[in-house]
C-alpha cells in the first residue's frame, strides 16, 4: 500500500457521513465541506448544493451545524485546527501512540470523489444486513489510498469497511482489506467531518515535526465511533491513524 500522503489537507472527511442521512443533512456537509475547504462563495455553494436560494440554504446550513455559513467558514471549529497548526502547536490535541493488532476487514471498493464514499458504506451495510453478516461489534472504518492533489478526482480510489473476525464472507460486491498492526499516532477528532483536513494539516505540520517519529510506509485510516443519525454534527468522534515506524 502506497505511504501515507505527506500533506494532508486533501484527505477525507468523515468517509461515512452521508449514510443513512436525509437529503438536508447531506447536503449541509457537503456544503460545510466546501465552505472549509474551498474560496467558493456562499452562493456558488448554495447553488452547487442544490439549494433554492441563499436565504434557504442558510436556515437549513444554521439547524445542522448551529451557524449560518458564512460564519461558520470563520468561526467553526475547524478554526481552532488552522490555527494551531500555522503556529506549530504540537500539545494542543488529543494524540495517543498505540500498539495494534492487524485487522481485517470487509470492504466495498470506491472509485472517484472521496465525499461521495458514503455510497459505498450503504452498499456494504445493505449486503451485510440482506446476508445476515452484520454483527454489533463491527467497527467502521475509511481507506483512503491516493492523494487528491495528485490523482484526478475519478480515479481516487478508497474503501468503506467494517472490521471482521470471519476472512470467508468475501462475495462481491465484499472484498477482503487488511490494515497493518504496528505503532500509530491517533488523533481523535470531535467534530462535523467537514473540519477534518484541518486535524490532518496540524498533525502533520505541527505533531509529526515536534513528535521525533517518522511516518511508516503504510496506509493511513479513520475509524468512526459514533452515528451522524444519532448525534449533532459538533458531537462526531473520528479517530484518525497515522503509521509510525
Amino acid at each position: 500500500m502506497p505511504v501515507a500522503a505527506p500533506l494532508a489537507s486533501h484527505l477525507p472527511c468523515g468517509a461515512w457521513r452521508d449514510l443513512g442521512g436525509d437529503s438536508q443533512a447531506t447536503a449541509a456537509a457537503a456544503a460545510a465541506a466546501e465552505l472549509v475547504q474551498t474560496g467558493l462563495s456562499v452562493e456558488a455553494i448554495a447553488r452547487r448544493s442544490g439549494y433554492p436560494n441563499v436565504q434557504s440554504f442558510n436556515r437549513t446550513f444554521k439547524a445542522v451545524y448551529g451557524l449560518p455559513p458564512a460564519r461558520y467558514r470563520k468561526e467553526g471549529s475547524h478554526k481552532a485546527f488552522e490555527t494551531a497548526w500555522m503556529e506549530g502547536n504540537a500539545v494542543m490535541y488529543d494524540v495517543t501512540l498505540r500498539t495494534i493488532d492487524p485487522l481485517t476487514l470487509l470492504g466495498v471498493a470506491h472509485s472517484g470523489s472521496y465525499m461521495a464514499i458514503g455510497q459505498a458504506f450503504e452498499t456494504l451495510y445493505g449486503t451485510l444486513f440482506a446476508r445476515g453478516l452484520f454483527r454489533p461489534d463491527m467497527e467502521m472504518i475509511g481507506i483512503y489510498l491516493d492523494d487528491p492533489e495528485l490523482v484526478e478526482t475519478d480515479k481516487l480510489r478508497s474503501f468503506a469497511c467494517v472490521t471482521t473476525k470471519d476472512e470467508g464472507l468475501t462475495e462481491a460486491p465484499l472484498t477482503p482489506q487488511t490494515i497493518d498492526g504496528g505503532h500509530y499516532a491517533v488523533l481523535r477528532h470531535k467534530g462535523p467531518y467537514a473540519d477534518m483536513p484541518k486535524a490532518y494539516q496540524w498533525l502533520y505540520g505541527a505533531w509529526l515535526p515536534n513528535s521525533g517519529r517518522e511516518i511508516r510506509d503504510s496506509v493511513m485510516f479513520e475509524k468512526y465511533l459514533n452515528n451522524p443519525r444519532e448525534v449533532a454534527p459538533t458531537e462526531l468522534l473520528t479517530e484518525i491513524y497515522l503509521p509510525l515506524k
